[in-house]
């Protein structure tokens, strides 16, 4: 994939949960409806969770995130073009994942979940995400603290990277895993020193949408934050961003685009 240009990668969460669209896809006709009208609104990537990640969820297991994002992943791939990601902590997932049609790794623990994901990865020879987050979603937001929040997460995606490199894993994505253990004032202290994160060499993902770093400090409501998504957008895309992970797509692409005539 060129990066030379960000890409916009549509989430879809086929979970009964997630904090934003928990519920609404997850039957492989409504899965489909969805990845096609992301698709036709411009996404590059369509990223399928299938074990919500919000602040206090719940875990779920293995049989049922396989049953969840399996079926999905092998439908929506015999429809769709665009690369698929699987959004998972779990190597069997990941593998399975993979096999029905997947063809990138997203990972919101880099490996620290499961000692087989990094291997598995390198294993199966596709790109891998590998986000920061401090704690489980079930603690990750009860006061995490911090001596300096960008050097913290720099210093842990630098030795993740030589992880991955050492295992054999070609092309390495970092994500500072904005709201994964983070209060207001560290989420938007990494979204305005984004820029270090270059210094590692590696294409770095966003994943802002509609997150309460947003719609708290409005006083909205998740679905009403897709203007200030929009505006933490274009600042993620000025301070290095190469992937936006999204749930509103054409508003995304469009920031994308007027981006790229500055």
């Amino acid at each position: 994939m060129d990066l030379s240009k960000p890409k916009v990668m549509g989430i879809l969460n086929v979970t009964p949960d997630s904090f934003s669209d928990g519920g609404r896809y997850v039957t492989k006709q409504s899965a489909l409806k969805q990845a096609l009208k992301m698709i036709k609104e411009g996404a590059d990537i369509i990223d399928v969770g299938g074990c919500s990640s919000r602040p206090g969820a719940e875990d779920v297991s293995e049989q049922e995130e396989l049953e969840r994002v399996v079926p999905i992943i092998e439908a929506i791939s015999k429809e769709i073009s665009v690369p698929i990601s699987i959004d998972t902590f779990r190597s069997y997932v990941a593998k399975e994942a993979v096999k029905a049609g997947a063809s990138l790794v997203n990972d919101i623990s880099a490996g620290e979940d499961d000692i087989n994901m990094i291997k598995t990865v390198a294993l199966l020879k596709v790109p891998y995400i590998a986000m920061h987050k401090k704690g489980s979603p079930k603690n990750m937001q009860n006061n995490p603290k911090y001596n300096d929040v960008v050097e913290g997460v720099f210093t842990f995606m630098l030795n993740k990277k030589k992880d991955c490199l050492d295992a054999g894993i070609k092309d390495f994505i970092i994500d500072p895993g904005f709201g994964f253990g983070k209060t207001l004032e560290h989420n938007y202290q990494l979204l305005n020193n984004l820029e270090h994160f270059k210094l590692l060499n590696c294409a770095i993902l966003a994943g802002v949408s509609r997150k309460s770093m947003i719609y708290k400090p409005l006083g909205l409501e998740p679905s009403d934050a897709i203007n200030g998504t929009t505006f933490l957008h274009a600042i993620a895309l000025q301070n290095g961003a190469n992937i936006l992970r999204v749930h509103d797509v054409k508003e995304a692409v469009e920031c994308v685009q007027l981006y790229q005539l500055i």
